[in-house]
């Protein structure tokens, strides 16, 4: 009986305390609009290889970020990651600046 106890006891303490999330998708971009109260848009750009003249060209895509408080400036770089639906448009959230605007 004693056993039981202990056993059932060692289980409880090993249980996590939060459950583990999946990894979540991070891009690297510069802020280019800080206008809305707590959300900046950032733009990502990203280098593809045309199928048939195999040039590089550059594509530049926009998210909306959520910036709880409000200390991004327009040219800083950030780092953005996925998170749930927060609006209509933001779906991301800023993580950490990375460097300063100058």
């Amino acid at each position: 009986m004693a056993d039981m106890a202990e056993t059932t006891g060692t289980t409880q303490d090993t249980a996590p305390a939060a459950p583990e999330r999946g990894r979540r998708q991070a891009k690297v971009g510069r802020v280019v609009s800080n206008k809305m109260d707590k959300t900046v848009v950032v733009t990502v750009e990203n280098t593809m290889t045309h199928r048939l003249y195999h040039r590089y060209l550059k594509r530049t895509s926009r998210f909306h970020a959520h910036d709880e408080t409000n200390q991004c400036n327009v040219g800083d770089v950030v780092e953005i990651v996925s998170t749930r639906p927060l609006s209509k448009t933001k779906r991301w959230r800023v993580r950490e600046i990375l460097q300063r605007a100058q």
